[in-house]
């Protein structure tokens, strides 16, 4: 048992602190709104993980990975979410300086709802998280038993780490501080967190499964 979790908390380790769409989001949330906008960004990540183990554990996922159709629609779905996100981004980095500061002062009296909302659109959007789940936890679970109380334990606890991951990187992030207030230096980051988000998006709508 101990073997198994061990082993689960290693995978779940490399698979969580891989760059993906989740931490190009992040990124581009702490730049704009700081720590508050990093960290309810990485709360709606991991609550819609939560929401991934919970249908692995009643084997909803299992049925999405089958239907066609409806893996489709989700893949394509996300995948859209992402470009719009990483366009909204690069007409950021366009926006002028005084744009931005009002943007901003704006955007903050939501802050932790967009946030929250955007991250957990991202990973429920992500039908790689689905198969990632469904194929991941049952390997895992204590004793070979893939009750719903083992996979959810093994959800829940891979959620936790991302959360603590994310909020680490939200936070060391923030406290660079004033260097990435610089107007230069965030139009820059916007440009390339835009990029990243909207290519990220196109290559999950092209991929095979």
């Amino acid at each position: 048992m101990l073997e198994s979790l061990l082993a689960f908390l290693a995978v779940s380790v490399l698979v969580i602190v891989t760059p993906g769409p989740d931490t190009a989001l992040l990124i581009r949330n702490t730049l704009m709104g700081g720590a508050r906008g990093g960290v309810f960004t990485a709360l709606g990540v991991v609550f819609g993980q939560l929401i991934w183990a919970f249908a692995t554990s009643l084997g909803l996922v299992a049925l999405l990975i089958a239907s066609e159709p409806l893996f489709l629609a989700l893949k394509y779905l996300g995948a859209a979410y992402l470009v719009l996100l990483g366009a909204q981004a690069l007409w950021a980095a366009l926006r002028s300086r005084e744009e931005q500061v009002v943007a901003l002062r704006r955007d903050a009296r939501q802050l932790a709802r967009a946030s929250f909302r955007q991250g957990l659109i991202s990973d429920l959007g992500n039908p790689k998280m689905a198969m990632f789940f469904a194929s991941l936890l049952p390997q895992f679970v204590p004793g070979g038993e893939a009750s719903f109380v083992a996979l959810m334990g093994l959800g829940a606890l891979f959620a936790a780490l991302a959360f603590l991951w994310l909020s680490f990187y939200a936070l060391t992030l923030a406290r660079l501080g004033q260097f990435l207030r610089s107007s230069t230096v965030r139009r820059t980051l916007e440009a390339i967190t835009g990029t990243v988000l909207v290519a990220l998006g196109l290559r999950l709508a092209l991929e095979e499964r």
